[in-house]
């Protein structure tokens, strides 16, 4: 496919205000404009963000190759494109000459976040044998891996932000490693990315991408990258308690790999000392072991000082786990 011709004057085209996004996409290619692509905001305030049609075209000779699509596979996208990573794949498949297919049966390959995919283990694990899933969204971890692969799924899974694009890639959430093209480092624990796959900015002028002279870009995210593998912690969501200021991350990295289930570490008010520290889990033998995990592995301040078990979490439209409904069921279920 060529690229595209002299950068437009026109505004950038908002795909998501589109009948079909994904034909919208290759109409901007073709006349050279400007994308505006609007985050879920589940992790802050929506925002517009302004790329170039080639910062996703140029990752998608890669992606095919990693994931085996290619004009034999049936792509099945269940989740709605107005989520930036579904109108990827699906942008992605018709730009392979792949088939969109309309069910997971008879698909080849799906793009769901790790929450859809373990409610399809426990709902029909058969009918995901021999698909090669891509996962992304939130963490897949080892559990949800190893339960995939043991249903005869081929598993990818990848770390990457609407401004960033593609960024790492792996098997699970602890064993990625930089996305073809890509450099990652960390800084005092913070992710900074350097890729031909970054968008251009924010729409709204009072929004401003974090970047420095050198081309490197962050959204915020803490992690660390050791030896060439990059682990993601999270955004940096913090919780004061009692004067001391705890970040959400780090407790979630600490009590994630011990789980059986998932834990949502969140924040609920308290008049004596502002916000305790609070977890919810989706496997009931998981509070009574991550307490003694968090009492063993953290510091007093980092200790989750109530326990919640909800059978399942609730979800953003976009398949995440919306944090901000689950304080709410943990708080209605400690009234």
């Amino acid at each position: 496919m060529t690229g595209p011709g002299p950068q437009s004057a026109d505004a950038p085209l908002d795909l998501l205000a589109s009948p079909d996004p994904v034909a919208a996409f290759f109409t901007a290619h073709h006349e050279g404009r400007l994308l505006a692509l609007s985050t879920s905001g589940t992790s802050s305030a929506p925002r517009s963000i302004v790329r170039t049609t080639d910062s996703w075209l140029d990752s998608f000779g890669h992606l095919s190759e990693l994931a085996r699509i290619d004009t034999a596979s049936k792509v099945w996208i269940p989740g709605p494109v107005t989520a930036t990573m579904n109108l990827f794949g699906a942008v992605h498949a018709r730009w392979a000459g792949a088939e969109r297919s309309t069910e997971l049966n008879g698909a080849t390959h799906a793009h769901l976040t790790p929450s859809t995919l373990a409610r399809l283990l426990a709902q029909e694990p058969a009918a995901l044998r021999g698909v090669h899933v891509i996962t992304a969204g939130d963490r897949l971890t080892r559990r949800v891996h190893a339960d995939a692969v043991a249903a005869g799924v081929t598993l990818y899974h990848y770390y990457g932000a609407a401004e960033l694009s593609f960024v790492a890639w792996g098997e699970h959430a602890d064993a990625l490693r930089p996305f073809p093209g890509v450099d990652v480092v960390d800084r005092d624990g913070e992710i900074w990315v350097r890729s031909p796959y970054l968008c251009q900015g924010y729409l709204a002028p009072e929004h401003t991408l974090r970047r420095d002279d050198a081309g490197w870009v962050t959204v915020g995210d803490r992690g660390q990258v050791r030896d060439g593998q990059v682990r993601i912690d999270g955004r940096d969501g913090a919780i004061t308690t009692a004067g001391a200021t705890v970040r959400i991350s780090e407790i979630e990295s600490v009590l994630q790999p011990e789980a059986r289930g998932d834990v949502v570490v969140l924040g609920l008010d308290h008049t004596q000392v502002g916000q305790i520290v609070a977890a919810a889990v989706t496997h009931p033998d998981d509070v009574a072991h991550l307490h003694e995990v968090s009492r063993r592995s953290l510091p007093p301040a980092q200790q989750p000082r109530r326990w919640v078990h909800l059978a399942t979490l609730p979800l953003t439209p976009g398949g995440k786990i919306d944090r901000a409904a689950v304080a709410v069921e943990v708080a209605r279920s400690l009234s």
